[in-house]
């Protein structure tokens, strides 16, 4: 069964789904990307690990974090060309998480790499701060940073009742960028992880939505006869 949304599924961003999602989730960009890099290319999926901790009463509570990202390489010399990170909850909401995120980030920076950073989380506070002067509202967005031009950004969005974009996927300077559907790899990591069995939409996501949204929602999932 798939998701009952367009988009992105806010019920994936529950404490004990994200981890299952966020694993999924690359490994499907992972297969998509990986036909099209076979001959100069070589991508891996490597791991930033951190620890959070959080007051609970009288104790604190430490959680071991695992989030996967993926890193394309040269294949002649192993250089890092693209590294393609997707951002968790504990990411936006943790100071842990968000150290851990940032210094992954001046890493691939460090290195010359092109960044493509996919943000499909609702809550917590913007990974990246930058004008939205000009621009539509959106809830999820993918920003690409272009080794050529570290100060720049480009930004693909999508709005909870919409379909998640493509967008661009740049590897060597001469080398032509790949195309990514967020939408179709968001379908096959949700058909693949059997999501769907696992999803209460009976109860209200974790997550806060505008009288707007909140609306759309229960009238969505009443019509598909989820409530």
């Amino acid at each position: 069964m798939p998701s009952p949304f367009p988009g992105m599924d806010p019920f994936l961003e529950e404490e004990k789904l994200w981890p299952l999602f966020h694993h999924q989730l690359v490994t499907c960009l992972y297969q998509i990307l990986l036909p099209g890099l076979v001959d100069r290319y070589r991508a891996r999926v490597t791991q930033r690990h951190y620890t959070t901790e959080q007051p609970l009463f009288t104790s604190v509570v430490r959680e071991e974090h695992h989030e996967e990202l993926i890193e394309i390489r040269q294949r002649n010399d192993g250089r890092l060309v693209t590294m393609v990170d997707v951002v968790s909850p504990s990411n936006k909401m943790t100071e842990g998480g968000r150290e851990a995120y940032l210094a992954k980030r001046r890493e691939g920076k460090e290195l010359g790499a092109s960044l493509v950073e996919i943000d499909l989380v609702l809550q917590g506070q913007p990974m990246l701060d930058y004008s939205r002067d000009g621009l539509p509202d959106w809830d999820y967005a993918v920003t690409v940073t272009r080794s050529a031009q570290p100060d720049r950004f480009e930004i693909y969005t999508a709005t909870l009742q919409k379909k998640l974009p493509r967008f661009r996927l740049p590897l060597a300077g001469d080398d032509r960028d790949t195309v990514v559907d967020l939408h179709t790899t968001f379908c096959r990591a949700f058909d693949q992880g059997s999501f769907a069995s696992k999803i209460d939409y009976k109860h209200a996501p974790a997550v806060a939505l505008s009288t707007e949204d909140r609306q759309w929602l229960n009238e969505l999932l009443t019509q598909q006869k989820l409530r």
